[in-house]
């Protein structure tokens, strides 16, 4: 039927903006979360180094705060959970680097 196609046409779109919205969000906070533990650990890097830096921080504070049985929630909690293992990351490198 041609409303049912309609309809199925609309969610598959609807389902398409926000999963693009949640990849753009997720960026933002890898960005965000490299370039504030740059700051605060005093080292300086790029926008690409910044979302990398913000990638692997949230998987590194997630496993960290998971260990410590944390849960902090919402895009707050997503952020601050990146910058705490995006600063240890870069903790760890500096002590590998001597």
């Amino acid at each position: 039927c041609g409303v049912c196609a309609t309809l199925y046409d609309n969610i598959i779109f609807l389902y398409l903006i926000f999963t693009i919205m949640g990849l753009i969000g997720a960026i933002i906070i890898g960005i965000l979360a490299g370039f504030i533990a740059n700051k605060i650990m005093g080292k300086g890097g790029g926008l690409l180094w910044n979302l990398v830096l913000g990638v692997i921080g949230g998987f590194a504070g997630g496993f960290l705060f998971d260990l410590l049985n944390i849960t902090w929630g919402g895009t707050i909690g997503q952020l601050g959970t990146a910058v705490v293992g995006a600063v240890v990351v870069l903790w760890i490198a500096s002590k590998l680097k001597k």
